[in-house]
């Protein structure tokens, strides 16, 4: 019978939720020697679980393929080389289930959570609308492997100010107003450039404060990828503000982002776990 542990039950069962049911029902069958006759893919999920010795056995079946890894991976907010092989994500799944950042909710029920109340816990609002940002803005990346999500200027506000700090051999600074020129400039950091973002989700690298007029501000830190390079190091800070007309969903009023190279990040700590930099106060001055 199953050994594994309730982090990895919920991982697996999000994973295999991705699973056609033609392969969910192959691998019951192979699970279980066809001895569990099951009647739907809720009930062959909880069989695979229940009867799979440990969960390395299960991802390395052959109907949990390579590509349904990664995209596990992807919808997690983790970030890997879109040319690993399958024992890769395997280790790298087994130690995402492991660090205890695995979320029972589904990501249906995440997002809801951010386009509803939220206030009352902000710091699961900034933690959520991050993964969620990240993923939709990977997923723009043609060599991320995962089909490119909805991305749009309806997640920004009409009036949406980027500004765009980049710090490599030469200093850089772009500011963009206005909903499509804002979605069509960070789009392109993704799909024309292949940057992937990986934040940091946990302090000191994610930071989320609000203030008496409505405003939720998050901040997070991350390095940015291109393939398996790591180019450096970013901090990125959202102004969000619910949209009445818009089921009260959070969208993007201002967006401030600061990339600084490899090189020019003088602690080497801070590409295993970056950190931000700005105060509180200099927070809420950003998007003033």
């Amino acid at each position: 019978m199953s050994t594994l542990s309730k982090e990895d039950a919920i991982g697996c069962r999000k994973l295999l939720n991705l699973l056609s049911e033609y392969d969910l029902l192959a691998l019951n069958d192979t699970v279980t020697n066809k001895m569990i006759a099951v009647g739907n893919t809720k009930e062959a999920i909880e069989a695979i679980i229940t009867y799979s010795k440990n969960s390395e056995e299960l991802l390395k079946r052959k109907k949990v393929q390579r590509d349904i890894i990664f995209k596990y991976l992807a919808s997690e907010g983790v970030v890997i080389p879109t040319n690993s092989d399958k024992h890769q994500l395997v280790k790298a799944t087994l130690e995402f289930w492991s660090s205890g950042k695995v979320s029972q909710k589904s990501h249906r029920e995440k997002d809801s959570e951010v386009t509803g109340d939220g206030l009352s816990n902000v710091v699961t609002l900034g933690r959520q609308f991050c993964q969620w940002f990240f993923q939709l803005l990977n997923s723009q990346n043609p060599t991320f492997g995962q089909q490119p999500q909805d991305w749009g200027p309806q997640h920004f506000w009409d009036d949406v100010r980027l500004r765009l700090l980049a710090s490599t051999e030469n200093e850089s600074k772009e500011e963009f107003l206005g909903a499509e020129l804002v979605s069509l400039r960070l789009q392109a950091l993704s799909r024309d450039e292949s940057l992937l973002f990986s934040p940091n989700l946990e302090p000191p690298g994610l930071r989320t404060i609000s203030t008496a007029h409505g405003l939720v501000v998050v901040a997070v830190a991350g390095t940015i990828h291109r393939g398996q390079a790591c180019l450096g190091i970013f901090e990125q800070v959202f102004g969000l503000i619910r949209s009445p007309l818009n089921d009260n969903s959070w969208k993007m009023k201002c967006i401030d982002l600061k990339i600084r190279a490899k090189n020019s990040v003088k602690d080497q700590d801070e590409l295993v776990s970056p950190a931000l930099t700005y105060s509180s106060s200099e927070l809420q001055l950003l998007c003033s």
